[in-house]
Order: structure tokens, then sequence, then C-alpha cells
């Protein structure tokens, strides 16, 4: 990465030798006549975080960043110019039967040892970063008795038991009205049944349904079940009442405060840093994603793995124009046929809807000098390190193994997150440029800042500043050390983030591509 270096002077960073453009690194961009180190002149205004070229581009030539081709020029772009999305012509996505197939497998990383982190250990050998009562429901018809229910729980009861972290509804919209036995309805019955089995809920959730719905509490809760206890009452339903909504708030108490007794003569203990299951996620993201904060998430996650960890890296449409790069990775062909096979649901998903992967990209994501979708996945898998890709998810699916992990999901953070949460996930990290509040109520989200200005601008959101990349001021390989050890303390709970503070939690939300009735 090339950056010019003094704070003062028009900045630019160049990613990789062969590209044609650079990102514009100064807060408020640079103006017309703006003269770089590299003798490079602006020859108009351009806003911080969008392209400069660095040469003259002719019509059709490529438009390269990370080394990789973003685009084709439309017209004319001379040395100097901002390069604006309107003047690209994007490539077609590559084609999914002639990638690349486990042929460029990274060799095994360096165990790293001596790393642990204060957890709660589940019966069936998982481990929660939290200690938390989940109640999870089958139908939305319940949400309003549960959420008042978890209100009172919350005030009257969980004072009485310091070692419960928080009380949680898992609300959704699914369970009726919908045609459950339809094709692809097992994505949102089994993100349901595996949001239960969450290792921050203890093994402990219950289940509150109706009673009439399609959804049954027994598609939730299976009886050979080791990462749920069903030992005790496990479900109630509304329409058991006999005298309304007064009993329905009691019924739904009374089985917390069992569980509540359970949950809270835990504690917490040293566990090897291999227990930690990361979800990472990117959302308002900027053309910095790609130069500071993916890039120090994927040193991280490279720790992690050497540790022994499991990380999952998701969201479809934001690998999909850059997936030869990841089916090259794949530790054996059936880990890359894997990904080709998500890959070729989401690609048919969208065309169903007459949509493409195009679609993802917001106008937050351009104005913040994202031209495409080309240019957004190149930096979005620099999450993903340089590790081997061990094995992949389907959307709803839970982890069965250690290592790398694609999980595919939407790119909605919303249900990008929840899909996560049902792959087990015990501690998320987000990184943002634009800006958002996103918080999970289930796990503890980090959230990474691409850039100083916003760090400054919302001390009380971003946790970890990445922008100190652009400034000069660390190193992607300092930041993503310290972002290691930062996770460490983060799930042993000694150190809260700002949206675990807040108590910023955004809903759960379903992917369900199946019909609606």
């Amino acid at each position: 990465m090339q950056l010019i270096p003094h704070q003062d002077s028009p900045r630019h960073i160049r990613l990789n030798e062969a590209d044609n453009v650079a990102v514009i690194v100064n807060d408020g961009g640079v103006p017309a006549g703006a003269r770089f180190e590299d003798g490079l002149v602006a020859l108009e205004p351009i806003p911080q975080s969008h392209k400069v070229a660095l040469a003259d581009l002719a019509t059709g030539q490529p438009v390269i960043r990370y080394g990789q081709v973003i685009g084709y020029a439309l017209e004319p772009i001379a040395r100097g110019s901002w390069v604006r999305e309107a003047q690209l012509r994007m490539p077609s996505a590559p084609p999914l039967d002639s990638l690349p197939m486990a042929d460029a497998v990274p060799a095994r990383l360096e165990p790293l040892q001596g790393y642990s982190f204060e957890g709660y250990r589940n019966a069936d050998g998982s481990v929660g970063t939290r200690n938390i009562l989940g109640i999870t429901t089958t139908v939305q018809c319940v949400a309003g008795v549960l959420e008042h229910a978890v209100a009172r729980i919350r005030s009257e009861l969980l004072p009485r038991y310091p070692n419960v972290d928080d009380v949680v509804a898992l609300t959704h919209s699914y369970g009726c009205g919908v045609a459950i036995t339809a094709k692809d309805a097992y994505i949102p019955i089994r993100t349901v049944r595996n949001l239960a089995r969450n290792p921050n809920l203890g093994g402990e959730a219950l289940v509150i349904g109706l009673g009439c719905e399609k959804l049954q509490a027994e598609q939730v809760m299976h009886e050979d079940d080791a990462s749920v206890d069903l030992s005790e009452p496990w479900l109630y339903r509304l329409q058991e009442s006999s005298t309304g909504f007064g009993e329905m708030i009691e019924q739904i108490m009374a089985l917390a405060e069992t569980r509540l007794r359970k949950l809270d003569r835990r504690r917490r203990e040293t566990v090897p840093v291999s227990e930690l299951i990361l979800g990472m996620q990117c959302g308002g993201s900027d053309a910095f994603s790609g130069i500071t904060a993916n890039p120090v998430l994927g040193f991280a996650s490279d720790l992690l793995i050497r540790a022994g960890a499991t990380v999952m890296f998701s969201e479809v449409t934001e690998v999909r124009d850059a997936i030869y790069m990841l089916t090259a990775r794949a530790e054996t062909p059936e880990v890359a046929q894997a990904l080709v096979r998500e890959m070729d649901w989401y690609d048919r998903y969208l065309a169903r809807g007459a949509a493409d992967r195009s679609a993802n990209t917001t106008p937050g994501n351009k104005k913040g000098g994202l031209s495409n979708i080309v240019e957004k996945s190149l930096g979005s898998i620099v999450k993903s390190g340089s590790s081997a890709i061990n094995g992949v998810l389907g959307p709803g699916e839970r982890y069965n193994r250690k290592g790398l992990i694609y999980c595919a999901t939407p790119a909605s953070d919303f249900v990008c997150g929840t899909l996560q949460l049902a792959a087990g996930m015990n501690l998320h990290v987000f990184t943002t440029g634009r800006g958002t509040p996103y918080g999970l109520a289930m796990a503890p989200v980090v959230k990474v800042s691409t850039r100083t200005e916003l760090a400054e601008r919302w001390p009380d959101l971003i946790d970890i500043d990445a922008g100190r990349i652009a400034a000069g001021r660390a190193s992607i390989e300092e930041l993503g050390w310290e972002l290691f050890h930062y996770y460490l303390d983060v799930a042993s709970g000694r150190t809260r983030t700002w949206a675990e503070r807040h108590r910023l939690h955004n809903d759960i939300v379903l992917f369900n591509p199946a019909p609606v009735t």
C-alpha cells in the first residue's frame, strides 16, 4: 500500500502497483490544483474516499483497483481527474463454471498458543461470551405479550440474579401466514431453531407459542438435542390461558424464573481462544473499508485461526464478484464447490426477483467512493484474511467445525447478523465507513470505523478506529493485534462495547425466500 505520508498535504492511497486509480485520504477531499508528492495534480475537487486517475484512461480501458478490474472507462478520463461511477461500465459477474478450485490453498499458518478468555462452558461443550436467558417464539402473534413479560422480568426478576446478563425475546415475523411446506421454508425454520441453540443462551432457552400457528414448538426444540435443556418445562402456549393476559404474563415469568435460577449459578472459567466463534460483517461501507478496517479484521482473523478459533465471513452479494479469489483458497475441491453452490443458489434467487448483485450498493456506499458492487466486493473479502477457507454453511445452518468458515447470508445487516447468530456466533465485529448504530441483543458487537473522522464524531459508538492506518499513525499489524486483544477482553466480559452499554439491539430478521400466503 502506497501512502502519501504528510497529513497537511494532499494524500492518496494506491493499494497495488497495477492500480491506475488511487483513493483520496484527506478529510474534506482535495481542491482543484492540489499537487501530490508523486507529482500528480488534481484537475478538479475530489472528495475524500473517492478515486483519482493516476494515468490517462482511454475509452474501454480497464480501471484497476486492488490489482483487479473494477470497471471499464465509458469515456476518456484524464490523469488527475475524479473517477466517477457514471464513467464506468461494470464488469460481468465471474462465471461459476470456470473458477479456480482449491488450486492456491494457503499454507497452514503457524499455531498461536498461550491465549485464552473467560467464558461460560455449556453442557454441549460450546462456550458463551455472555450469560443470557433467551425466550424464543413460534409466531409473531405472541410478540406483544412477550415484550410485556420481558419488561417485567427485567425489572422484577433480573435484579435477583446478578450473574445473568440479560433476558432477550427472540421475536420474529415467521410462523404463520407462510407456506411452511414450500421448497425453501427450511431456511427460516432451521434459523429459528438454531437461534435458540446459540452458545450465549446457555442451553436454557424457552419457547412461547400461540397454539394454532403453522410453526410448532417441536420444530424449534428437538428432544434429542444436547445443546438445549428440556428436562424442565420449556414451552407455554398463550391459548392455554383460561383467564387472559394477566395469567399469560405470570406463566411466562414463572418459566423464566426457573431458568434464571440455573443461569445464575453459572460462572466464567478460563477457556482457550479456540472456543471463540467470531462473526464478521460490514455495513455502511466506503472506499476505505478495504484499506483500513477490513484488512485489520483480516489480520486478526488469521490470529484467531492460528489459535484454533472459528471465524465466519458472509454476505453473498459482497463476495460474488470476487468469488474466484475465494474458491482458489478453499481447503479442498469440496469446499470450493460448496462456495459455488451458494453463489449459484443466490444468483437464481435474485433472478426470481428480476434483480442481480448490482442491487446491493447503496447511495451511502457511492457517496463513500464505491463505484459498484465489484469494487465493494474486493474490499469486503479482505475481512477473510489469508487463511484457507475450511468450510461453508448454508443460511440458517449451525457451525460444525472450526477454522475459517463462509456463512452464506444476504448482505442485509440485520439478516446477516441473525443468520450468524443461528450459526453459533458468540462474538460479532462490524466495520463501517458511513456509520451505523447497529447492535445485537444476543452477542456483543465490536464496531470498527474505517475513518478517524467518524470515530471522532461518534466517540460513544465506535470501539476501534482503523482510520489511524490511512493517517499513517498505525499499521495493519499493530491494529490487528489490538483488535485481537480487544476481542478477548470483550469475550471475557472485562470490556463492554458501546452497543452493549447503550443497549442498541436491532431486531432479529429472518431470511424467508419461501412464499407468504
